[in-house]
């Protein structure tokens, strides 16, 4: 076996791994480069190998920075399988096309300055269309499940509590006799993130390829966050104020919208300044200003079987962790615009188009 790492080294986006063994050429991830404009510049170079060569992809998660360069590997000619989880399928349904509507927008501001130098104007990266397109070729598998590629290939994808989807591939590769077990983590979560499951914890690898991007950072505790966060918002609210919160369309939205929901629907406790905090809490509309977000909730929604013990047996008491009244969404732009004549207090949490 042979691994080649082509992203996502000495460096957070772009995470991309070429793999070779038992006859077989295949990618983990296919991710886009973030950050500045000189990272950035990296999706449009060439790939390192001839994508006519390789015989599958495996996709960690939906994260852009992990799968954003998957349209233009199809616009290239690939036309085998991405094996996936259904719910990291589920999101590429909506953030790659998200995504290739931004590669539009941004192409055509560039274009607009390369033709006032005479310039001749540049194609986007890739378009909506074409991400659209590109959903015909992903796989969807189940957690737990060994997938024979072949009679010499076997993965495996293992929940990693990263996000919805989000896996740890177990590859094992035989050849010449013997049999090599390959580890990709992709990006692991904490043991706390609300809705999400513990990552599984994998008993042995040959070799594991892991992401610590904060590796050596410690993290408060979520139900310290939780805290702070009532703290502040309750502030925000009882001084008139209206709360704005910048949030990943996927995954922290839906985290926020589950706390939201533990302390609209929770018991109030006796408290007294708890109790207060509470009741100026309960009196605000809750509004997800985001059509990405608001998309993403319904797939979060419609994949509420892989939510973790707790928050399954909210569900089956009849609650719906990410619903609670109060709770509204702004679908269209002249309901987003609406939001500025409002003079309710109120939180409202803005979404960014893609993560």
């Amino acid at each position: 076996m042979k691994i080649t790492f082509l992203g996502a080294t000495k460096m957070v986006t772009g995470s991309n791994f070429l793999v070779e063994g038992a006859g077989k050429k295949f990618l983990v991830d296919c991710g886009m480069y973030q950050g500045s404009a000189r990272d950035e510049m990296e999706n449009n170079e060439p790939f390192a190998y001839n994508v006519h060569d390789i015989d599958f992809v495996l996709l960690t998660h939906a994260h852009i920075d992990h799968s954003g360069r998957i349209p233009k590997l199809y616009t290239e000619g690939y036309r085998n399988p991405v094996i996936t989880t259904k719910a990291s399928r589920d999101l590429c349904s909506i953030m790659l096309p998200d995504s290739g509507h931004i590669q539009e927008q941004e192409i055509e501001w560039r274009n607009r300055k390369r033709v006032r130098e005479g310039k001749k104007p540049l194609p986007p990266l890739y378009t909506a269309q074409d991400a659209l397109d590109c959903m015909e070729i992903f796989q969807a598998v189940s957690y737990d499940e060994i997938v024979d590629i072949d009679e010499n290939i076997h993965v495996r994808f293992n929940d990693a509590g990263h996000m919805l989807g989000s896996a740890i591939i177990e590859i094992w590769v035989n050849e010449d006799g013997k049999e090599t077990k390959a580890v990709f983590t992709g990006d692991l979560g904490n043991n706390d993130i609300p809705l999400l499951s513990s990552p599984t914890m994998i008993e042995r690898a040959d070799y594991l390829v892991m992401e610590s991007t904060y590796g050596g950072r410690l993290h408060m505790r979520n139900d310290d966050k939780a805290n702070l966060f009532l703290d502040i918002v309750s502030e925000t609210l009882k001084q008139g104020g209206t709360v704005v919160i910048p949030s990943f369309a996927v995954g922290r939205t839906q985290e926020i919208l589950y706390e939201l929901n533990n302390i609209k629907d929770g018991p109030c406790s006796e408290d007294f300044d708890f109790k207060a905090k509470y009741d100026t809490l309960m009196k605000a509309p809750v509004y997800v200003d985001s059509p990405l977000a608001i998309s993403a909730t319904e797939i979060f929604r419609d994949n509420a079987e892989l939510f973790d013990e707790e928050t399954q047996a909210i569900i089956k008491s009849g609650d719906n962790p990410l619903e609670f009244d109060g709770l509204q969404f702004t679908r269209t732009a002249d309901e987003s615009k609406a939001l500025n004549e409002k003079e309710e207090s109120a939180i409202i949490i803005s979404a960014s188009r893609y993560v």
